[in-house]
């Protein structure tokens, strides 16, 4: 099977290229001294979790409860989810899941903690519980190291609980400074008395710079694997780098200037990035997909010198590869122009 053969809209993954990315990926954070525990968000695959783990990876993180149990179900042994998790039916899946792998969650808060402390009671096989802290990004977690303290203590107190450590996700380009805001809370930590085993940090746009890291004890990217616009535009790799693209079909040409594809928000998403547009196309690196439809994207080829014709298939790299991974039950894996073979997207639409 060739990549022509493949019918449109759909995704493709260059393995190749892929496999550049992880390994690239875990040289640098091994490099570092950091245990490389990769976020699945991006690729939602468990073929691609136990390659990372076969890389180095001591485990998987995993957004939502739900995308933790379809990796479960993958074979995969280690997962962390980072999410304050709460409701007596989310608690009681999370107990089912502590049962079968290594697992550890994080909590921002006295409430969430005492749901856990209410849900997990045996002192033999306790729940690690990291204690989430902002250090800048303005979502969840403490935002001072007495109240990481605080969360602290009140895991430590638990007899199912285990205190496991700090976790956070620093803004773009404050990773060096969330790093010294953990530094100090975990200095602020252990003078209470308290080891602090994981210090959890990371995210792709600063991989690269993670030598510089003091606190942190684990590094935790996502798109790496795949890259997408979004990582070029932050000055993440180039487009060579990108392994994952949606193939579209040239559906319409209504002028000259103007093509449609036939893969519009459903297939490419709407999220944006400092480039213009929706996506790039390598083939016509100079065409701007200037808006989307659910079933359409329109191009502008005014810029071109070049312009794709009518039933003409070409490829897109998207602004932000993790959600286009959320709207595929299915992704065809390819080295240069032969289909390999297909991967299902086990953790698509796992959101609760």
């Amino acid at each position: 099977m060739r990549l022509k053969d493949l019918d449109t809209p759909c995704v493709v993954i260059d393995l190749d290229r892929a496999e550049a990315n992880l390994a690239r990926g875990q040289a640098v954070v091994a490099a570092a001294g950091l245990a490389m525990r990769p976020h699945v968000k991006t690729h939602k695959l468990p073929c691609m979790a136990l390659r990372q783990i076969a890389l180095g990876a001591v485990g998987v993180t995993c957004q939502k409860l739900g995308e933790a149990e379809a990796m479960a179900d993958g074979g995969i042994g280690d997962i962390f989810v980072p999410y304050n998790i709460l409701g007596a039916t989310k608690l009681a899946r999370l107990a089912a899941l502590h049962a079968r792998v290594v697992l550890s969650v994080t909590a921002d808060s006295a409430q969430t903690v005492a749901g856990y402390a209410a849900a997990f009671t045996d002192p033999a096989h306790p729940l690690a519980v990291l204690v989430e802290c902002d250090t800048g990004m303005g979502r969840c977690g403490v935002r001072e190291a007495d109240g990481a303290l605080a969360l602290a203590r009140q895991i430590a107190a638990a007899p199912g609980l285990r205190f496991g450590g700090l976790m956070s996700y620093p803004a773009r380009g404050q990773q060096s400074a969330a790093d010294a805001w953990m530094a100090a809370c975990v200095a602020r930590i252990q003078a209470a008395g308290l080891a602090v085993p994981v210090v959890s940090l990371g995210g792709t746009p600063d991989l690269m710079a993670v030598g510089g890291l003091r606190a942190a004890t684990e590094y935790r990217p996502g798109t790496y694997i795949y890259s997408d616009r979004m990582q070029v535009a932050f000055g993440h790799g180039t487009f060579d780098d990108c392994a994952l693209t949606v193939r579209a079909t040239v559906v319409s040409r209504p002028t000259p200037t103007r093509a449609v594809l036939d893969a519009g928000s459903k297939a490419l998403a709407a999220d944006l990035c400092s480039l213009p547009g929706h996506g790039h196309i390598p083939a016509y690196p100079q065409a701007v997909i200037t808006s989307l439809s659910e079933e359409h994207a329109v191009v502008d080829l005014a810029p071109c010198a070049a312009r794709p014709q009518i039933g003409e298939v070409v490829a897109v790299i998207p602004n932000h590869a993790c959600v286009v991974s959320n709207l595929f039950d299915r992704v065809w894996l390819a080295r240069g122009d032969a289909v390999t073979g297909a991967a299902d997207v086990t953790s698509r639409g796992r959101l609760a």
